[in-house]
């Protein structure tokens, strides 16, 4: 009796633990609402003012996640799948009902710094707070009046769809606790003004660390392992640090041309989330993608001197000597026709599918990218590259730009990956992939998944 009597007061005092717990937690958590206000007029905002919040909402790329496919800009919707369950992105349009339009300033700074809505509900970490918390309190400003002085939407958008207990937002207080570390920025003394500003803009607004950067098992960014290569939307983000897998190692200059440009000839063109990305940053001030373009090239630091001089042998053997850029070597196409004529599937799906524009000797981006220079070959993950041979480079709207028909429905699984291995063989010097069955299969399910929301 003894025992029963000692083992249900401690199984008490643990309940009771828990219970003061989850009180304590509740009650951190906590937070007021904001009052609201009349939406402000759009004529009383400075249009100086106005047109540098569109540049910082182009360097946060805002538009594409708050942006639903067909739907008006800025007005939400889109879902955004992660490994806890489906999130889905606000109205921040001035809607006066369904959007922002009753935020103060305040209101919108706190959302920006803490995560946190006018309502005073905790916001998901999908919408990267853990970034935005950096910016300055005149650059909210200028975002603030950019949002507030766009076409009102009046649409809400659609609740998003969580097991529990995540769709109960006070444990988002716990996730703060542990890993929010509050802004803004503060520049960093041991390096020039021009380094701190692009660190300000890549580590906050740009927030190239929420997919770049590899996260735990709450989803928060393992911060030891910084722009260590991440998964986003069903791409690998590639790391872009000291283990970047670039043939030919990146440098601030061909950062600066792959972000603006959206393409670079040594390292092909940004697909996936990095579209819309170079799209947005197109728009920007040349400064400042320089800045960012040098702030990641001196997080990737200098390649060893091994690495170096294979990348220079590679860019002098594919360099387009007409001028910049790269022009594939349509002598491989001997090597394609033994391989051929030696029954290699391998060599022959590539000749039916890949040859006539990765060898035809015309320079990116219209030219197909000489495949030796592909990190979505010499990468460790297949995904990328997977993606790209079954969906291709759709074209881009109202502009010139590289182009490549998708082959989804034109290789068998099996044939795909037959493929994989033959490029991975013939283009890198990495060992090869395993378990391409498993990573094609994994992506067709994944793009069934993401159809169906």
């Amino acid at each position: 009796m003894g025992l029963l009597r000692a083992g249900g007061i401690a199984l008490g005092v643990g309940l009771l633990l828990i219970v003061a717990g989850a009180a304590g937690l509740a009650a951190y958590g906590w937070r007021p609402a904001i009052d609201p206000v009349d939406p402000p007029a759009a004529a009383g905002f400075d249009p100086a003012l106005v047109e540098r919040g569109a540049e910082l909402a182009a360097i946060g790329n805002c538009g594409t996640c708050h942006t639903a496919p067909g739907g008006k800009p800025f007005a939400g919707g889109l879902a955004l799948p992660t490994p806890f369950g489906t999130v889905t992105s606000t109205n921040i349009t001035p809607d006066a009902e369904t959007g922002i339009g009753r935020w103060s300033e305040a209101a919108f700074g706190r959302a920006m710094r803490e995560g946190v809505d006018r309502a005073g509900r905790h916001l998901y970490p999908a919408f990267p707070y853990n970034h935005f918390t950096l910016v300055s309190d005149a650059d909210n400003q200028a975002l603030y009046a950019f949002l507030m002085t766009r076409q009102p939407v009046q649409v809400r958008a659609p609740a998003n769809d969580l097991p529990f207990p995540l769709n109960q937002r006070f444990v988002l207080a716990g996730w703060k606790l542990l890993f929010l570390q509050p802004g803004p920025y503060t520049p960093d003394p041991a390096h020039d003004a021009a380094w701190n500003r692009g660190a300000y803009l890549a580590e906050g607004l740009a927030h190239c660390g929420a997919c770049h950067t590899p996260r735990n098992l709450f989803g928060a960014e393992e911060k030891d392992r910084r722009f260590a290569g991440g998964d986003a939307e069903g791409w690998h983000a590639v790391p872009i640090g000291s283990g970047s897998p670039a043939p030919v190692p990146w440098t601030a200059d061909s950062l600066f041309h792959y972000l603006r440009d959206g393409w670079h000839g040594q390292h092909g063109t940004a697909q996936g989330p990095m579209g819309p990305v170079a799209d947005s940053l197109a728009a920007v001030p040349e400064d400042d993608v320089r800045a960012i373009a040098a702030y990641v090239a001196s997080v990737m630091g200098l390649p060893d001197a091994e690495a170096r001089k294979r990348g220079d042998a590679l860019a002098a053997a594919t360099a387009d000597p007409a001028g910049p850029g790269t022009r594939p070597q349509s002598a491989g196409s001997q090597t394609i026709a033994a391989a051929v004529a030696a029954a290699d599937p391998g060599a022959a799906i590539y000749a039916g599918t890949c040859a006539a524009c990765h060898e035809s000797g015309r320079p990116s981006p219209f030219g197909g990218l000489d495949l030796r220079l592909s990190s979505a070959i010499s990468g460790d993950s297949p995904a990328n590259l997977i993606r790209i041979i079954r969906h291709g480079v759709p074209a881009a709207s109202g502009t010139r730009g590289p182009i490549m028909p998708g082959f989804a429905t034109a290789l068998s699984d099996r044939q795909l990956e037959t493929l994989l291995a033959y490029l991975r063989g013939r283009f890198s010097d990495r060992p090869g992939w395993t378990g391409l069955d498993d990573a094609v299969r994994a992506a067709r399910d994944g793009e069934v998944a993401a159809a169906s929301h």
